[in-house]
């Protein structure tokens, strides 16, 4: 199995490997895990993974300054069925837009906009950006779905952002949390997921969740 971890300049792109190569040695999946920025890596992949840290319009840009990218990821994922992981700021680009320093526009696989969070007047007390652990809390889309399994109410994973997807249909929510609101946690339909958290820093929910995306036959 080749796994593709996209390499556009922003993501913890090593401790994301790193977390791909535990869970499919623990796992018993012999996988070849590569970093890269080559469209034809991304192409001859099974499975495709875009992490992601910093500004939605940076990265953006970023991964528009990669040759053939933005259309083989088009091909691959939307056309050709391939299962697609999103990690954090790779999460929010699954949007329409993002609204971060401007308006960006986003890949456009899950309908909604990226927006700063905003806390209620009543939990002032409460700081942003979102940082550290909080629990997950399973949408009814997400109690079934295969790379949620084994995950229940109440894990913890671990966050780290000031902004948050407004998902326009809410069969598309798998997952959120609770932070003076809902923020949206896990996104997902047809062979596309993303999480808002960090697997690779979430140590058993995120390595669960990393072993299901492995074995995930959308």
């Amino acid at each position: 199995m080749k796994i593709a971890i996209i390499d556009y300049g922003s993501g913890n792109l090593r401790s994301a490997e790193k977390a791909f190569e535990r869970a499919a040695a623990e796992a018993g999946i012999k996988a070849d895990i590569q970093v890269t920025a080559q469209a034809d890596d991304i192409a001859a992949a099974d499975r495709i993974v875009l992490p992601g840290v910093g500004a939605f319009g940076d990265c953006r840009r970023g991964l528009d300054q990669l040759d053939g990218v933005h259309d083989v990821l088009d091909e691959q994922v939307l056309q050709g069925q391939k299962p697609f992981l999103g990690i954090c700021v790779g999460m929010q680009l699954l949007a329409d837009m993002g609204l971060e320093h401007g308006e960006h526009a986003g890949l456009g696989w899950i309908r909604g906009r990226v927006a700063a969070i905003e806390l209620p007047q009543n939990h002032q007390e409460l700081k942003i950006p979102h940082m550290g652990w909080n629990e997950l809390r399973l949408d009814p889309a997400g109690v079934a779905h295969p790379v949620l399994a084994g995950l229940d109410h109440g894990d913890h994973a671990y966050f780290v952002h000031s902004f948050h997807f407004q998902v326009q249909q809410q069969e598309d929510v798998l997952a959120h949390v609770n932070y003076g609101q809902a923020l949206t946690a896990v996104v997902g339909r047809d062979n596309i997921i993303g999480t808002q958290f960090h697997p690779e820093k979430s140590q058993r929910v995120g390595l669960r969740l990393i072993t299901n995306f492995l074995q995930w036959q959308p």
